[in-house]
């Protein structure tokens, strides 16, 4: 049986019931299983896992993504994380019996409804990118939702998908194909964000750093310390375990000490090698945190 996995991420993470509402739409559906829903009030963001056959999965992101847009106004939204819209990405990924192929295909019908039906403009990205310099989320989001008005009045920012017009509550939303993602975090014993942006441009690949590795510095403000915020985007060539010595080696280099990390998300079964969870000391970690553990 085919099986899909999509990872919608919503700019809302300060109010619970927006995310309760989410994954309500979410388990209505009943063709899908719902597997992680985590936010973050320094990010601002909430971040949804769910998977199930690629029909299911589709109506179920239809479902989540309408509730999303009739609960966030942009006009009202701030928070640490780069973002261009209230439903800001959904991403679809092939998880089994399932190439990349019919993923591309999956996100572009998807996302060309979507962009009609609610009257969101829509920017392909990932594998399903239309045009090359939009396969990167960074590229898109340069700028927010603060400078996409400003952006959409220029013909090269034109839209994939849905009206080539700004609009002010929902902005706009990127729908892709991609495989597994790894977003992985690291919160530094220093609330001195230059340090945690420093490490960041040290270890990302962009940087002359690690292979498949983006990241940035970023500031909790709730707990007054600085996190080095990080998306793997090959595990299996650059892992988990590689990163966090990087990072942990770079701190040290600097008197600091790493407090803790955290997933968002859920991640493969061999991303994380026996007893690398508690090395890591990732907060929150379980066994369902582990995909494989619900198909």
């Amino acid at each position: 049986m085919k099986i899909v996995e999509c990872v919608p991420n919503f700019s809302e993470g300060r109010d619970e019931a927006v995310l309760a509402r989410i994954l309500e739409a979410l388990r209505a559906c009943g063709e899908i299983r719902v597997i992680d829903g985590s936010m973050d009030h320094d990010h601002n963001r909430s971040v949804v896992t769910f998977l199930g056959t690629p029909d299911g999965v589709v109506r179920a992101a239809h479902e989540a993504c309408r509730t999303a847009l009739d609960l966030i106004d942009m006009r009202d939204q701030k928070g640490a994380h780069p973002r261009i819209g209230a439903v800001d990405v959904v991403p679809f990924i092939p998880v089994r019996d399932m190439d990349m192929r019919e993923a591309v295909a999956l996100a572009r019908d998807f996302g060309t409804a979507f962009g009609e039906r609610n009257g969101v403009p829509v920017y392909f990205y990932g594998e399903a990118a239309r045009k090359e310099e939009r396969r990167t989320l960074a590229f898109l989001r340069k700028g927010g939702y603060e400078r996409l008005k400003e952006k959409m009045a220029d013909p090269r920012w034109t839209p994939d998908a849905g009206p080539a017009a700004f609009n002010p509550k929902s902005g706009a939303s990127a729908v892709g194909a991609r495989d597994i993602l790894i977003a992985f975090n690291i919160n530094l014993g220093t609330g001195d964000l230059s340090v945690a942006r420093e490490i960041a441009a040290a270890i990302r690949q962009s940087g002359g750093g690690l292979k498949h590795v983006q990241a940035m510095g970023v500031y909790l403000a709730s707990r007054g310390i600085a996190q080095v915020s990080m998306n793997l985007t090959n595990y299996r060539e650059t892992a988990i375990r590689k990163v966090y010595e990087a990072v942990r080696e770079r701190a040290a280099a600097r008197g600091l000490e790493i407090l803790e990390s955290e997933l968002i998300g859920c991640v493969p079964r061999e991303a994380l090698a026996e007893g690398e969870a508690e090395a890591f000391n990732i907060c929150g970690f379980c066994e369902e945190r582990i995909i494989e553990n619900h198909f």
